[in-house]
This record gives structure tokens, sequence and C-alpha cells, in this order.
């Protein structure tokens, strides 16, 4: 596979789901102020397509908590609606014509997933509002698994590809599918070997990961960096092409031998049909959440990198993406 493509594509924890009726993506659409006048945008919900607990809750939550800290909106709901990789969440979303109010939050695995689940709802119908973050992937284990290293992984994955288990917080086409993968094919195992077993996010990854179910994690490292410091979980490698500040002393694949770089990426949509005001609301507040030294402080303290774009950027990427991701996943026979 090209560089350009591998870099491309590679490239709270007991929150509590907002009743939809009440106060989730059904509302009145019309509720609410829309900060036109200088003021907080008022009356804003971010939809996570996943389970608490995993990447896009921790990057959802996290948005709204910097929008109302810094005054840039108030009363923002997070709200979980979790389902076959995100395309519940998804087809929700574009049921949700014109609803100026609602977002969701997404990533590359919304777009693997709206292929893989033969999903009748794609990305491409709804709004593009901004791409926030990318974020390196990691391979974890246990503190007591018997690899100590990425080689000692490896080595024994090689030796038995169907015998060890991996998991990810992904549906087969998502980032945590993808990465284990394009790393199988890396060290020289057939991907269709790969014992792959699918989490509905990190907050289900977690657990699994902890309880000895599969032999390694792969996700994107911020979904367990507070294990991590726990002593609980130890990384053998991240993906990135430079070592994660985060991880001071974490090894990259590169440096370990493996040639392979992957990144994933998250953002954010809106439903299709939105007033140009509405998506001018959401992006005016998205725009000062990224400058503000609150959004600042927690991309370092998640080791999340700065990716922001917004509309027709994001537009132009996610096409790109869609694209990219659709040709991937037919080398893999999954679409």
């Amino acid at each position: 596979m090209a560089t350009r493509r591998k870099l491309l594509v590679m490239g709270a924890a007991a929150a509590t789901a907002l009743a939809l009726g009440a106060c989730g993506a059904t509302a009145d659409k019309n509720e609410g102020g829309s900060g036109g006048d200088g003021g907080p945008a008022t009356g804003l919900r971010i939809m996570v397509p996943n389970t608490p607990g995993g990447g896009y809750d921790t990057t959802a939550r996290t948005a709204a908590k910097v929008m109302e800290d810094a005054k840039i909106a108030t009363g923002v709901q997070v709200f979980n609606l979790p389902g076959a990789g995100g395309t519940v969440g998804l087809q929700r979303m574009v049921n949700e014509k014109g609803n100026g109010k609602l977002a969701m939050q997404m990533g590359l695995g919304v777009v693997g997933a709206s292929y893989t689940s033969k999903s009748s709802a794609t990305l491409t119908q709804t709004t593009p509002l901004a791409k926030m973050i990318e974020e390196a992937g990691a391979i974890v284990v246990p503190k007591d698994s018997p690899y100590k290293t990425i080689g000692d992984l490896v080595a024994a994955w090689k030796a038995n590809p169907k015998g060890i288990a991996v998991g990810g917080g992904s549906s087969p086409g998502g980032p945590d599918h993808l990465l284990p993968m394009q790393l199988a094919k890396a060290v020289g195992i057939d991907p269709r070997q790969v014992n792959f077993v699918s989490y509905d996010g990190g907050g289900e990854l977690l657990p699994a990961v902890l309880g000895g179910k599969v032999a390694f994690g792969a996700s994107g490292f911020g979904e367990f960096l507070d294990q991590v410091e726990a002593g609980q979980i130890r990384v053998l490698a991240v993906t990135s092409a430079a070592p994660i500040d985060a991880l001071k002393d974490v090894p990259t694949l590169k440096s370990s031998g493996i040639d392979l770089v992957f990144t994933n990426w998250r953002g954010i949509v809106a439903p299709p049909g939105i007033s140009d005001a509405d998506k001018k609301v959401w992006i005016d507040a998205l725009t000062k959440m990224h400058e503000s030294d609150e959004w600042k402080a927690e991309l370092t303290k998640r080791g999340w990198t700065d990716a922001f774009v917004t509309g027709d950027q994001f537009a132009t990427f996610l096409t790109e993406q869609d694209k990219s991701v659709a040709d991937l996943l037919a080398q893999l026979g999954l679409a």
C-alpha cells in the first residue's frame, strides 16, 4: 500500500446516557439561543455513537466542558447512542435532517463502519463541521502479560496468529481494526489469519484487556493513560512517527524496526440540511473552543495532536477519507 494512503488512513467513565425524547436528538429543534448576539450558544447537543468511556466519548465531553468553562456555550448536553460501530448514531443523525442544535462526535471508525455494516446512512450525507484532533494508536497489554516488548509480542503472534487474540474498540473497518491488520501485514502475518475481537468503544475494550480476554489491545493511546499511570496496563509501542510526550519511555513501531505509522482522527458533524445560521453557530463555537487556553491544556494533557479545520476543508478531508477507507476495505474483502 502506498505510503500516502497508509499515513492518511492509519492516518465520564460512568457517564449517563440522556433520554433522547427528553433532551436528546429529537428534542425541540428551535430550543435555545444561537449565540449570534455575541453571548454563549445555548441548546447544543453532542451525540456520541458508542459507549461511555471511549475515545469519542472522552473527546465530546472534553469539548463540552471546555465550551462551558470558557463561556463559549452553556448547557451543552452529551449523550450516548451506541451500536453497530457508530452507524446507529449515524442513522439518527441523517434522520434528524435540519436539526441545527444537534451534532455527532465521530472519526475514522464511523467511516469504516458505514461500509462494513452496510449502512444506508453515510457520512457524506451529513454536514461537516470540524476536524478536531489526531491521535496515535497504541499496542497495550495488561500488567501481568508475558510480553514485555513489542518484539516479544510479535514473535508469539507470528508463531500462532489465530491463537493470539487482539481486541479493538471499533467494529471491522474502524481504526482499532485497521491498526492490527496493518501491523500484521507489516510483520509478515496474513491479515486474514488475525483473531480480532471487536468491542463497541474503548469503554468496553479496557476491561477486556485488563481481564485477559484478549492477549493485547490496539486503540488510541489516550484510551489507556489513566490505567498506564496506575500501573494496570503497559504500552508496548505507539504508532506515531515520533515518540509521544505523554508516554516518553514508550518506543514507536518505527524505532522498534516495524515499518508502520498509523494516525487516527476525530471530528464533529451535524445533520443534513441545517441552516447556514446554525452551521455558523457550531463552527464559531468550535473555533473559539479550539483557540481557548482550556482546550490547549487538554491537548497537552491527553497527548492529542491539534488537527483543527472546519467547513469546506473538513468536507474535502472527509471525502478523501471515505474513498481511501472504501478502497482499503475492498482489498481486505470487507466492503
